[in-house]
């Protein structure tokens, strides 16, 4: 039996979501990855069982990985003003560091592959952001509000601010970088939104 070789396996996670990200899951393969890993295709069965296997392991990964990151210094008794500030500052640079990975999980997303990672991501994170928020909502730091709402006023003028960073430009602007002054005016105005 071969044996596995850490430096290879990355450069083959790497090297498929490379792939994937650039010609999406339909026209990824196992002999494709090798080809473009320079590895042969025996040596991929050594870490993945198949194709699906090998996307799931990481679809997880990266998702565990981007969550992580989000949550880095986030503690369940935080401020709500605070541990949104630590989630933004968190979320801000996973997006900027790991541009790949976030196109990734953007591929990823919306496949059946994304459904059977959900459940983990759901029972690891939920529980912090969980107590996170009732915590805020109990000190009347947060307006109660389904998880829909709160997460689209919470997260998505972040999101949104991070695109026109990507994309270098806005309806308004053909030059946009994101600034820290542009970040916290944005947050500020997220936190009055959800304030009871």
């Amino acid at each position: 039996m071969r044996t596995r070789d850490a430096n290879k396996e990355n450069s083959i996670r790497e090297k498929a979501i490379e792939m994937i990200v650039k010609e999406g899951l339909d026209g990824f393969s196992m002999q494709k990855l090798a080809k473009a890993a320079g590895v042969s295709p025996a040596t991929l069965y050594i870490y993945y069982n198949d194709r699906d296997d090998l996307v799931v392991k990481i679809a997880t990964e990266v998702s565990i990985r981007m969550m992580d990151i989000s949550l880095r210094g986030l503690h369940t008794k935080m401020s709500f003003a605070e541990g949104m500030a630590v989630q933004w500052k968190n979320r801000l640079e996973f997006y900027l560091n790991y541009p790949l990975d976030v196109q990734f999980i953007e591929q990823i997303r919306y496949t059946p592959v994304y459904d059977s990672i959900k459940k983990t991501m759901r029972t690891t994170f939920g529980d912090v952001l969980g107590k996170f928020m009732h915590n805020a909502i109990n000190k009347g730091e947060c307006t109660p509000l389904p998880f829909e709402v709160y997460w689209s006023v919470a997260f998505a003028p972040l999101y949104q601010l991070i695109k026109f960073h990507v994309q270098g430009e806005t309806p308004a602007s053909d030059n946009f970088k994101i600034t820290d002054s542009a970040v916290d005016q944005t947050l500020q105005l997220v936190l009055k939104a959800l304030k009871p």
